[in-house]
């Protein structure tokens, strides 16, 4: 997914934008919706059964859009989140570290806010560009947790369009596909890690599969994602 895409998603994933009506989700329910990506076909997510567990299936076609909540979780109760995902198979060209390949077969994510002052005139114009691209501002921050092809496991990567987006590999390669995979992180810590400050109220939280940059196919299954 292109970095204005991806800057889009992040918008839509703060919560901002206007949700589509949809069947209820069994496994994400709560206010969990799917979103859609301006000018991108839409991943299908379903409610289903996976290995003896509910999960929401999530089936990409070329296309690239998500399923999001709204929070609100003030910096102090910022604690642990545990999610867990099933991926079929890897996306062969993509990476989460080349903006023109920037897909993957899974990935959770959480929009926190925070002083836009405190953003560069490259932040500020970037963030121009995604208003202009689907309505709304990004957050101040987006931490993404994802499955990557190549990348090491605790690798962070930062968005090489805007250093407002850090991705940080939870799985990667081949080697524990098609089983489910289940993580618990400190939010706060890896806020840290990945930006160097202290975090702000996290305002969203999103998952998402994607294959519109590499033009492929996708599939993979979510479990709940559950903040301690």
């Amino acid at each position: 997914m292109g970095p204005l895409r991806l800057l889009a998603a992040a918008v839509l994933a703060a919560g901002c934008a206007t949700q589509e009506p949809s069947d209820r989700l069994e496994t994400m329910t709560g206010g969990w919706q799917p979103v859609p990506l301006p000018g991108k076909l839409k991943t299908h997510y379903a409610s289903a059964r996976k290995d003896g567990r509910d999960a929401v299936a999530a089936r990409a076609e070329r296309s690239a859009s998500m399923l999001r909540k709204r929070v609100e979780v003030p910096p102090a109760k910022l604690g642990d989140v545990s999610f867990s995902w099933w991926v079929d198979d890897l996306i062969a060209d993509a990476s989460v570290a080349d903006a023109e390949r920037e897909d993957a077969p899974a990935r959770v994510f959480f929009g926190f806010g925070g002083d836009a002052a405190r953003l560069s005139l490259r932040a500020r114009m970037m963030f121009d560009l995604a208003e202009a691209l689907s309505g709304e501002r990004p957050p101040y921050a987006t931490l993404m947790y994802v499955w990557d092809a190549r990348a090491a496991v605790g690798t962070v990567i930062v968005n090489p369009r805007t250093d407002r987006i850090r991705k940080i590999v939870v799985d990667s390669g081949p080697l524990n596909l098609r089983r489910w995979r289940d993580h618990r992180r400190d939010l706060r810590a890896d806020f840290r890690l990945a930006f160097g400050e202290e975090p702000g109220p996290l305002l969203s939280i999103a998952v998402m599969t994607d294959s519109d940059n590499t033009r492929s196919n996708a599939l993979s299954w979510f479990g709940p994602v559950t903040l301690h």
